[in-house]
């Protein structure tokens, strides 16, 4: 199964609301001013977001439909235009190519996202990828994502650096960089307690964690990376905002498109924040992580052939 057949997939439930949607809204051969605000609104109960809605919603306005044709063709053709000239530029496909030299990778998300999983599967793709991989298990909060994390770095086969449940996070993670160091590693993936704003000891372990790195290269961390969860809709933008106040985001990446009728999620994240999207996870297999392409997202999204 190519990457294009997996996107489609992990996006049917996204599509598929989408295009049943749009026939319930468009009955007749015309996009006049009610089907327009139809369409505006079940744009915006798709997680699209209001601006990017309107937006959409005008550019349809503004385009003579060919009632002879598909008329869900042509907004849908529209629809993919307007993906496309949002989140061509946020394409990162050099994220997992070999590095020359040390790269220092933060991730950070909220619990429940899949971000220790998201960890596992980044190391993956940068091993196949020429680079020698470490893990730094900071999230010392809780025993299980130590577990875990080890778990993974056993899978694949790449190093890992831990300390006892409650240990202090930022020992670890200097621990691990002067590992990375000795043993010349050139990739180091940070794993952060998952946290929210309103847990301030959380967020002030994140800050330190960030000052530990900073010390031991002024130009790190070179990546900060947030993991969210399509699943959790417009509280994704609320999560992308506060995280991006503590230490500026550098990626974005997005788990659990194969089971959420919300993927349009991503489009407003795109739109408002305009960070890069490294990868989008479609499920919970070791290779169930891809390179975020576009064309690939537009297409799975209005299931273009």
């Amino acid at each position: 199964m190519g990457i294009f057949d997996k996107f489609k997939i992990g996006f049917k439930k996204s599509a598929d609301a989408f295009s049943s949607g749009l026939k319930e809204i468009i009955i007749k051969k015309e996009i006049d001013e009610e089907n327009l605000n139809k369409i505006e609104d079940f744009l915006i109960s798709s997680d699209v977001g209001v601006d990017a809605a309107n937006e959409i919603k005008d550019i349809i306005s503004q385009k003579k439909i060919d009632p002879s044709k598909d008329v869900i063709k042509e907004i849908n053709d529209l629809l993919k235009g307007y993906i496309l000239h949002l989140m061509k530029p946020l394409e990162r496909k050099d994220f997992f190519n070999s590095k020359d030299k040390l790269n220092i990778i933060l991730v950070s998300g909220v619990n429940g996202v899949g971000k220790t999983t998201s960890i596992g599967k980044i190391g993956k793709k940068l091993k196949e990828n020429n680079n020698k991989v470490l893990f730094s298990a900071c999230d010392t909060f809780r025993a299980a994502a130590i577990d875990q994390l080890e778990q993974w770095a056993n899978k694949i086969n790449v190093g890992i650096i831990k300390s006892d449940p409650g240990s202090d996070p930022a020992s670890v993670a200097f621990k691990s960089l002067d590992a990375a160091k000795k043993d010349n590693y050139n990739e180091v993936i940070i794993d952060t307690a998952g946290r929210l704003q309103n847990k301030k000891n959380l967020m002030e372990e994140y800050k330190k964690i960030a000052k530990v790195i900073k010390k031991f290269d002024d130009s790190a961390p070179h990546e900060v990376l947030l993991v969210l969860d399509a699943t959790s809709g417009q509280n994704v933008m609320n999560q992308i905002d506060e995280f991006n106040k503590i230490i500026p985001i550098t990626g974005l990446i997005m788990t659990k498109l194969d089971g959420t009728a919300k993927g349009g999620i991503l489009i407003a994240a795109a739109r408002k924040f305009k960070i890069p999207i490294i990868a989008l996870g479609l499920g919970e297999k070791e290779d169930d992580l891809e390179i975020f392409v576009s064309e690939n997202f537009a297409n799975a999204f209005v299931q273009a052939n």
